[in-house]
């Protein structure tokens, strides 16, 4: 008839024989098919660990190269519109992202050299002054550390003339995984429609409710916890900056700058900074007063409020997917388990997680699977 089609159980159509082979159960599979299948999963996994161990050493530069190819690429799609040029407006979007950085560092280091020079030339005088601040303590006035001291000066000023040393070991897998980052952000750049071209058709369109979610709850922790992270980091390294400037410390911009690097970690982060200052003024400038304050100021506002309550805050706010506490334990356990990349990877990890979790207990989940079901068990007949 021209108003229907009828599907013969004989000669099913191609559409149907697709769908019957994607919902046929484990007991109709012929023995060549599971012998198939057991091949392909065997080879897969094989490969598949290979291929984790190979890239092991820069996977989380890998995964960072991702996130920041897709989070700075509106800056990428302005400069394409005056170049017309991808490769051109790619290169100049990483330049005026790692330039910045770069010159930030070289300061900062050249900087510490400066001071580790100094601390080299006058051991004398440092362990002078840091045995009479010692011996104003009631509990130690007859005490002698100068012996301790000496050894702690020099084992410290040792190791600073060792960095350079350190460094040169290190730039083997820095530039390996400096390289990586670098390509993965620029591929990102210029392929990302591409990239998530090929992920969606990946995808069986019966998944296309869990993709939305995953979509949709990456792309939102992923904003909220970048913004959260610059933002307060910013507020924490001003702080100290404006309290060294204060209180007269040397070395404000780069102690505010090893701040702002060393921040990223909640717990273990800017009172690396603020505490070693406080000691100094203690020390080299009897000023107990504003070493007090500082220590204060830096414990409740830079520690206590900014990273374990703001930061948090502001990211589950911009992100509208993690409640406070969830973020709070993003960010907390990415860190930890991750390093820096956790500050990315915790949200992501918590935010697939809740994606996975509300499209399974969702009811439109559930009759969607009912439907499929449905159509399974009825005759096969198609109306036009």
């Amino acid at each position: 008839m021209a108003g229907s089609i009828i599907a013969s159980p004989g000669q099913p159509s191609e559409r149907r024989r697709v769908e019957r082979r994607g919902n046929s159960r484990i007991g109709d599979l012929s023995l060549p098919e599971v012998r198939r299948i057991f091949i392909t999963l065997l080879l897969g996994t094989i490969v598949l660990a290979l291929f984790f161990w190979m890239v092991k050493s820069v996977v989380v530069a890998a995964v960072l190269g991702v996130i920041i190819g897709f989070y700075i690429r509106p800056l990428h799609l302005r400069l394409l519109a005056r170049t017309r040029r991808r490769n051109l407006s790619a290169i100049l979007t990483l330049l005026g992202v790692i330039l910045p950085v770069l010159l930030v560092l070289a300061y900062s280091y050249s900087e510490m050299a400066d001071v580790v020079g100094y601390a080299a030339m006058h051991q004398d005088e440092i362990e002078a002054k840091v045995d009479a601040a010692v011996r104003r303590i009631p509990m130690f006035k007859d005490a002698r550390f100068s012996n301790a001291l000496g050894g702690f000066v020099v084992s410290a000023t040792a190791y600073g003339s060792r960095i350079p040393g350190v460094l040169k070991a290190a730039v083997k897998d820095f530039s390996i995984s400096a390289t990586i980052f670098l390509f993965t952000s620029f591929y990102i750049l210029i392929e990302a429609d591409k990239v998530g071209s090929y992920v969606a058709g990946k995808i069986p369109p019966r998944y296309a409710e869990l993709r939305r979610a995953l979509e949709t709850n990456v792309r939102g922790v992923l904003y909220g916890a970048i913004y959260s992270t610059l933002l307060t980091q910013t507020m924490k390294s001003v702080i100290i900056l404006l309290m060294n400037l204060a209180f007269g410390v040397p070395l404000a911009g780069a102690l505010a700058v090893v701040s702002f690097i060393i921040g990223f970690f909640p717990i273990v982060g800017s009172w690396s900074v603020y505490v070693p200052v406080a000691i100094w003024l203690v020390v080299f400038r009897d000023a107990v007063g504003p070493a007090i304050a500082m220590v204060a100021i830096g414990t409740v506002v830079n520690t206590g409020f900014i990273s374990m309550y703001l930061r948090p805050k502001i990211a589950a706010e911009r992100s509208r997917v993690l409640n406070f506490y969830w973020m709070f334990v993003a960010l907390i356990t990415g860190v930890y388990t991750f390093g820096l990349a956790g500050i990315l990877i915790g949200p992501i990890l918590i935010g697939l997680l809740k994606a996975v979790i509300d499209t399974v207990t969702a009811r439109s989940s559930w009759e969607i699977l009912d439907l499929e079901d449905a159509i399974d068990d009825g005759p096969l007949m198609h109306k036009a």
